[in-house]
């Protein structure tokens, strides 16, 4: 198993993520006259001369932008108060509703999600987009653009981007500066592509094959492995440029209910939670990572109220992590949040203590309600100030720290960390650590699109794919001398493969990964990051 290694070091909170809605006018005019609202030549200059020249992304903090971020929401509206705690979704694929959104409704962002990518999206499609959307304000605050890019089954940008393994296959290589590296390459990546915000890493702790939501997005089944690739994440993402949110607070990994079709309900609370499932999060926060994602996840004394509606919960992060940064709730058309409040989820989310109203069913009308919620005195506007304030500032961060991160060239090289990547955490779930070796296979089974995958790694690395050699499974249920797991690690429990071992993924790095020690050219070193009816016929390859 993996070895603990939870000595975290306190570092400075950095980075950002959402953006926040226009109002502010230029920072200086090209005649004399100085607007209201706008700094002076001298004041601007005297900003400049005040803020730190960047050596690293990570050196970014919102606390350096304070001042500058309680101006510019002193000139909002309420229309554009309400709007700056809201990053909206839309449905379909075309670019002028996200750009006619965030000007209509002054949203502090949107997220892109695989609904709004063609399909098999190049990179330069997904920049086009960006492109658009963070133009889409002209008055010197850029759009935050968001996007769930956890790696593995969580990857929204398809073919866009860079193939990355869930977390579970980051932390089965059990190497803290490969972790970091790898989450660099990927928050570089995103940089690239436009985007300010990664909703990752996934901080909950699983519980295994009952765990139906999370499982493989998370890094293992110990509380305390979990904390340490967590916060090895967190450090990689702040120097790759882009923010990072730790989700799903209080944790989602043991709950046998998918939050997306209904409402989990935790049977221990946040305080039989702390030592547990809360490290992760604690560990994230003293790794620097700006914003924490409120779950939908009831608790024994709210059961029918999601903790994104719940002060309590909201409290906790805040006193129990000792977080001053960004909460965003999850995402509020998810079916565990009510459906039919017409704005009403987003004030409840306000008043309960997010920051971040995140995908609200109707944008627009999540703005209107905030709106209507400040004049009747349900929300008080100095409260949304305070929210806005800490948002801004840290939208201003990330955009500094982007500069840099786009100006520096000198990082890993992908495909070397990725193959790194791979091969460090091929994990052997049952038989020996080192493959005696085949020149040829044939696969017997598993999806037609893993099997072509498979196919193409193994004539990449010189094997011979056909009907004779060792016979290879991609599935549990496919009788075979080899059976290659794909996914979570207890999905190959049944087998009946006198050898076993999981990629944690079925992209072209991990399958090659698999190529090598089919062939005999690589031992698998990979350390199995769960505990489960089974894992014991793991053999320690490390």
């Amino acid at each position: 198993m993996l070895r603990s290694r939870l000595s975290i070091l306190a570092l400075t909170t950095t980075l950002a993520l959402v953006g926040c809605s226009g109002g502010a006018a230029d920072p200086a005019t090209s005649s004399g006259e100085q607007k209201p609202g706008t700094k002076s030549e001298s004041q601007a200059q005297a900003q400049a001369d005040a803020e730190p020249t960047l050596d690293d992304p990570a050196d970014a903090d919102p606390k350096d932008f304070k001042n500058e971020a309680k101006e510019i929401v002193g000139n909002f509206s309420d229309d554009e108060l309400a709007g700056s705690l809201i990053i909206g979704t839309w449905d379909g694929t075309d670019t002028k509703t996200p750009v006619d959104m965030v000007k209509a409704n002054h949203l502090g962002g949107v997220i892109v999600m695989g609904y709004n990518l063609p399909e098999n999206p190049t990179s330069d499609q997904v920049t086009g987009l960006t492109e658009k959307i963070s133009g889409a304000r002209t008055k010197g605050q850029p759009v935050s653009i968001g996007v769930d890019q956890e790696g593995g089954p969580v990857s929204r940008l398809g073919t866009a981007a860079l193939p990355f393994p869930p977390l579970m296959g980051l932390a089965a290589t059990d190497d803290p500066k490969l972790i970091t590296d790898a989450t660099t390459v990927q928050g570089q990546n995103l940089t690239d592509l436009g985007f300010t915000i990664d909703f990752a890493p996934d901080s909950d702790v699983t519980v295994g094959p009952k765990d139906k939501a999370i499982n493989v997005r998370s890094a293992g089944t110990d509380h305390k492995d979990v904390a340490d690739v967590v916060a090895d994440a967190v450090e990689g993402y702040r120097s790759g440029g882009v923010a990072s949110s730790a989700k799903h607070f209080p944790g989602h990994g043991r709950l046998g209910v998918d939050s997306h079709e209904s409402l989990p309900v935790s049977e221990k609370s946040i305080d039989e939670l702390e030592d547990t499932d809360l490290l992760p999060f604690k560990s994230a926060v003293k790794a620097g990572v700006p914003m924490v994602m409120m779950g939908h996840i009831g608790l024994p004394d709210a059961k029918t109220t999601p903790a994104t509606l719940n002060d309590k919960a909201y409290d906790a992060v805040r006193e129990k992590l000792d977080f001053d940064g960004v909460i965003t709730t999850d995402a509020l058309n998810m079916k565990a949040v009510p459906q039919n409040l017409k704005g009403g989820e987003t004030v409840k989310a306000i008043a309960a203590g997010a920051d971040v109203a995140l995908m609200p069913p109707d944008s627009a009308a999540a703005q209107k309600a905030i709106v209507k919620a400040m004049g009747n005195g349900t929300l008080k506007k100095k409260d949304l100030e305070e929210k806005s304030e800490r948002v801004v500032a840290a939208q201003l961060a990330i955009a500094e720290a982007q500069k840099t991160a786009k100006a520096d060239d000198s990082g890993e090289d992908p495909k070397k960390v990725l193959t790194e990547v791979a091969e460090k955490s091929l994990t052997v779930l049952k038989g020996e650590c080192s493959f005696a070796g085949t020149d040829a296979i044939s696969i017997v089974g598993g999806s037609d699109k893993e099997k072509a995958a498979l196919k193409k790694a193994a004539e990449d690395t010189g094997l011979t794919v056909g009907s004779g050699g060792t016979s290879v499974s991609l599935s549990p249920s496919t009788s075979a001398e080899v059976a290659v797991g794909t996914a979570a690690p207890w999905t190959m429990r049944s087998t009946s493969a006198e050898s076993a071992v999981t990629a944690y993924d079925s992209n072209p790095y991990a399958l090659k990964a698999v190529a090598k020690w089919l062939k005999g050219d690589l031992k698998a070193s990979g350390q199995l990051p769960a505990e489960y009816d089974g894992s014991d016929k793991a053999p320690d390859c490390g």
